[in-house]
């Protein structure tokens, strides 16, 4: 028998990522009618190859910049502020326009926030000309979903105790640790030597088949990939596919959400380019907006009304601010099989299969004062296995001379054939800061004639600070594995995959955009799921907790719309 409480409602979700998946996923479970706006196109997985030209050397999966460019603004040596379109050059910030956003494309590295990181400024205190704030949930009201996520998207790994272990409502995770290299072996063998803790590091993708998804195939083409065995957890994979089953769910692609339509204090419509080179709009009792951080704060700016001149939920004026990347670095050693066994290095030479190890031990660190300061992780892995990205990061010789002919060859074979790289990826937390925003561009406009998001990125002298103590860290461990050519580097350039921040959640109407719950304090039927909500990122990826909070959001909805 049917709830006689329960009223149907129409949900407008705009993007269909991890921010996305979640709230399309358990809406349309409990009878709601989703309907979902997605600007890019619907592939499948079937329509996705290991093609290194066409998915991380040309745009097929993310928009022509000529199309659809960011303005990018960013200090020169002088200290002056110097914009341009980069489509003239700089960095791309579009990380897959498709159904599934870019969880399709994801490594799935998990790691849940720990405890500290949801009270930053009361545990470590303030950081001049940083906008840091503590969360107004606590890691305690997350916990429920991150656990969540590992059932449902589909977590592998072995949960080991040390120092920093965040507390947990599940033992371990629901699915076993990937296979994985003998490299990982001489990782543990060297952090032992130094006294380090390591720990396996949990990824979203299958060790055994689930549901109507197979197991991963181990072909090391994750990152910048769309998986062939539906085994890491995308938002179209693990959520999208059975909210579809439900007959609840309907999904529109090629349709660019560039207006919402509001009546005072209530959307009415959400109005969208569509692939006909037509506009349309749909009407819907709650509209959630998931488009990435970028275009989320974009697409609110872009919406002004009498009621908000300065653009959706932007009378406080804080709609696109404190924008927040992953601080860090990375790092790199030679593993040369002339130092090992012919056994030994067939067994690091094996393709495919993972190392999955991270270092937390250092989350939390002392300065030359004795004062605890927030550290961070380090992620290891193989440098990628695109074979053109190889050669051409071999086309010079250690004095930057071009090499070409029978040397390059050389160079190539030995390279492919009797050595191995591995990395290291450090995660800090990037200081929210006034200068670190998204605003409208007033002249440059998209292939639509709307306005384009312009980025000032500056970062924070204490990431780089905090980000030089991880790489030192990084780099003995790969000296004490016996790596040769062992370097590092630490920059200021924020990593475009990893956005979050420009609508901040909290408690204060006049200094957030969002409530606890990620409903705007302006707009009554408007929620924001992406990680636009972050006002910290943490010193892990932002995926895990973008799902997590999505997961709780949809709780808070079912329970509101069911009233």
């Amino acid at each position: 028998m049917s709830n006689p409480k329960f009223n149907k409602k129409k949900i407008c979700v705009i993007g269909s990522g991890a921010g996305a998946g979640p709230i399309i996923y358990e809406l349309s479970k409990v009878g709601h009618q989703v309907i979902v706006l997605e600007k890019g196109p619907w592939y499948k997985t079937k329509d996705y190859a290991k093609d290194e030209i066409a998915l991380t050397r040309r745009d097929v999966v993310t928009p022509r910049l000529e199309d659809e460019p960011h303005v990018i603004e960013t200090k020169n040596g002088n200290g002056k502020w110097i914009a341009k379109p980069n489509y003239l050059g700089g960095q791309n910030f579009w990380n897959g326009s498709v159904v599934g956003g870019s969880s399709n494309f994801m490594s799935g590295y998990f790691h849940r926030l720990k405890p500290k990181d949801f009270r930053l400024l009361s545990t470590y205190g303030k950081i001049e000309k940083s906008n840091v704030v503590d969360w107004p949930i606590e890691y305690k009201d997350l916990e429920p979903f991150y656990d969540k996520v590992e059932k449902v998207v589909g977590v592998s790994g072995k949960v080991i105790k040390h120092k920093f272990q965040e507390p947990r409502s599940s033992d371990n995770f629901p699915f076993p640790p990937l296979a994985e290299n003998y490299a990982s072996e001489l990782l543990d063998n060297a952090c032992k030597k130094l006294k380090i803790e390591i720990i396996p590091m949990p990824r979203a993708i299958l060790s055994k088949p689930f549901e109507n998804r197979n197991s991963c195939y181990y072909s090391n083409f994750c990152g910048s990939y769309a998986c062939g065995s539906d085994a890491k957890g995308s938002s179209r994979v693990a959520l999208l596919n059975k909210a579809l089953e439900t007959n609840n769910c309907k999904i529109i692609d090629n349709a660019k959400v560039f207006y919402l339509e509001t009546k005072s204090d209530k959307i009415l419509k959400a109005h969208y380019h569509f692939k006909d080179g037509k506009d349309y709009s749909i009407e819907a009792d709650i509209f959630v907006v998931a488009a990435q951080a970028i275009e989320t704060s974009r697409l609110l700016l872009m919406s002004k009304s009498d009621s908000f001149p300065n653009g959706l939920a932007n009378n406080n004026g804080q709609v696109g601010k404190n924008l927040i990347f992953s601080a860090g670095g990375i790092g790199s050693g030679i593993i040369d099989y002339k130092n090992f066994t012919e056994e030994d290095a067939k067994k690091i030479h094996f393709p495919g299969v993972f190392i999955n190890r991270s270092i937390h031990h250092f989350y939390e660190i002392e300065d030359e004062n004795g004062k605890k300061l927030k550290g961070g992780t380090i992620d290891f892995l193989f440098e990628h296995a695109n074979p053109i990205g190889k050669a051409i990061r071999n086309k010079w010789n250690k004095y930057g001379e071009l090499v070409y002919g029978e040397e390059y060859q050389k160079k190539i074979y030995a390279y492919f054939n009797k050595m191995r790289k591995i990395k290291f990826e450090i995660f800090i937390d990037w200081q929210p800061n006034d200068n670190c925003f998204v605003s409208l561009d007033d002249k440059i406009k998209d292939k639509w004639g709307d306005p384009v998001a312009r980025l000032r990125l500056e970062s924070h002298d204490h990431d780089l600070k905090i980000g030089k103590i991880l790489a030192k860290k990084g780099e003995s461990v790969l000296r004490k594995m016996g790596c040769r050519r062992v370097n590092s580097y630490i920059g200021t350039l924020p990593p475009p995959n990893l956005q979050a921040g420009g609508c901040r959640f909290g408690n204060n109407p006049k200094k957030s955009v969002l409530d606890k719950n990620c409903k705007a304090h302006e707009v009554k039927n408007l929620y924001v799921t992406d990680g636009s909500f972050m006002p910290t990122g943490g010193s892990v990826t932002y995926t895990w907790t973008i799902y997590a909070n999505a997961f709780r959001v949809a709780e808070h909805l079912k329970d509101l719309l069911n009233r």
